[in-house]
């Protein structure tokens, strides 16, 4: 009975022609628009380094665009680790046409990483402006938002100065009830033979406990900090409802038309300082002198709205209502005392008058103190809903720009904030949704805030380069490299306007009749 199955090539058997590399690699192979656009930039110009020599023999450093095609393939398919990128430069077909046979150890890998990160930075920034060159970035809606990406550091090496204190009042209590224990041992010794004596080895631990904390203590106090993390001093503490983690604060800010991201940042702290950072970066790339940046609640900041009206930036973002708990007790808020500009004063619920008296600075603002009278607060019916009982009267502190928030609460009280607020979610939040899930970038590898800082770069230039080629496709994208090279942009932009165009406009159809099918009996246009 012959065989009924498809049958292999010997391996063994030699060819009088053999398949190249090349022939492996399909030309719509993402690996290609890699090599392609790699080879087109300037390391020398981007100010990348070259890599270690090989201490073992001496042979030339590997070129800096090689380990950049390495990475952004490896980021590409959820391989971050230079050992693993290593093991596939051995076995995947399309890293070995990658590297044209070169063989990087993992040693040199990770440093290239490392030691790049301002030109990793660089990096992100010129496929940012090549998307704007191509129209595919406006810059006048932009949103930001914040995820904290763990960082690469144990919380078990974390110092905290309330811990520290903490941990120094137990011990320092546990010293001297051992202390006075072994004093009461000693007067009875001679009483009650059978005493049980205590352990003479527990002091010198509790001790040599005390002077470590005593010296970690010294060492946030000289650094002005209230926790250090041994393994890496730049990450912090990032607490979320369900669980805390050592993470950096990783910073986007998308462009709506087509959801690139325009800038991106770490930093070691919350959203709260951010936005004018973030808006100031965005405006400067973009160049968009009208441009809109909207946040949630946790970019709300009276300082950043100041720094970005000062530079005439547009900003939409919501205050947090910390109030509701006193309305719901039957309180007056700070919003039922109208501030009076003529007069200089603020009138409360009852029309009493509360005049300026006083101005401190506190957290880098300066305040002033507005205040009734005793005799007026006391003699009051509204007191009890104003004040507690023990309180001489009535105080409400005033920025001294307070009038950038006033009118802040204004504008977003208006119809077109709301409407720009709904847009937001659909704006920011899908880039991390696919950095996290679909990519599986949720932490950093390297340590430091530097390094970090680049390989977050690389991180978010990797999803706007699959961005593109997910938009244009791979062959639209070599055609586009090929057009800059020639210094023939105008041309590819049309065609990549076109191109889009076409495909959304068959999008569109599709999810019109998809729709009719759903629902038969509704004329719904989409």
């Amino acid at each position: 009975m012959s065989n009924i199955y498809q049958q292999g090539e010997n391996r063994k058997q030699q060819m009088f022609f053999p398949p190249s590399i090349d022939d492996y690699v399909k030309e719509n192979n993402q690996v290609r628009a890699i090599d392609d656009y790699v080879e087109m930039l300037d390391a020398a110009k981007l100010g990348f380094t070259n890599a270690s020599l090989n201490s073992e023999d001496g042979r030339p450093a590997y070129h800096p665009k090689l380990l950049l095609k390495i990475y952004i393939y490896g980021y590409l398919n959820k391989v971050r680790s230079s050992r693993k990128l290593e093991q596939e430069i051995d076995r995947n077909i399309e890293m070995m046409w990658l590297c044209a046979g070169l063989k990087p150890r993992y040693k040199t890998i990770a440093n290239f990483r490392k030691d790049n990160a301002k030109p990793l930075k660089r990096v992100f920034r010129e496929f940012v402006l090549l998307c704007k060159e191509l129209k595919l970035i406006e810059g006048g809606l932009v949103a930001i938002d914040g995820a904290f990406l763990r960082a690469n550091a144990s919380k078990n090496q974390l110092v905290m100065k309330k811990t520290v204190i903490k941990d120094l009042e137990k011990i320092d209590s546990k010293i001297d009830e051992y202390l006075k224990a072994l004093s009461f041992a000693d007067k009875e010794e001679k009483k009650d033979k059978a005493l049980k004596p205590l352990p003479t080895n527990n002091l010198p631990k509790m001790k040599e406990r005390k002077e470590k904390l005593d010296k970690d203590l010294a060492l946030l106090e000289e650094m002005g900090v209230t926790q250090y993390n041994r393994t890496d001093p730049d990450a912090k503490l990032m607490v979320k409802p369900a669980h805390n983690l050592m993470a950096y604060n990783s910073q986007i800010v998308v462009d709506k038309k087509y959801k690139f991201i325009v800038a991106t940042d770490v930093s070691s702290g919350k959203d709260l300082d951010q936005l004018h950072n973030m808006a100031t970066q965005t405006k400067e790339i973009t160049g968009n002198a009208n441009m809109i940046i909207v946040g949630d609640t946790g970019y709300y900041s009276p300082k950043e709205l100041k720094k970005c009206t000062d530079d005439n930036i547009e900003v939409i973002v919501p205050s947090a209502n910390r109030s509701q708990a006193q309305k719901d007790k039957g309180k007056f808020t700070r919003d039922a005392f109208i501030y009076d500009r003529s007069s200089d004063t603020y009138i409360c619920p009852n029309q009493k008058a509360l005049v300026r008296s006083s101005s401190i600075y506190k957290n880098g603002k300066i305040l002033y103190s507005y205040r009734g009278s005793s005799a007026m607060c006391r003699e009051c019916s509204l007191r009890e809903n104003c004040i507690p009982s023990k309180t001489a009267h009535k105080k409400i502190f005033r920025w001294e720009y307070e009038e950038i928030v006033e009118d802040h609460f204004k504008k977003m009280k208006t119809n077109e904030a709301k409407n720009i607020l709904k847009q937001r979610g659909s704006i920011v939040e899908h880039p991390f949704g696919t950095i996290k899930q679909t990519l599986g970038w949720s932490h950093f590898l390297v340590r430091g805030k530097e390094k970090v800082s680049g390989e977050n770069a690389l991180i978010m230039f990797t999803y706007n380069f699959k961005r593109m080629i997910n938009l244009i496709g791979i062959a639209l994208f070599r055609k586009l490299i090929i057009a800059i090279k020639e210094e023939n942009i105008d041309a590819i932009r049309e065609e990549i306007v076109a191109y889009i165009d076409h495909i959304w406009f068959i999008w569109m159809n599709f999810m019109s009749g998809f729709r009719k099918i759903l629902f038969p009996r509704k004329n719904l246009s989409f």
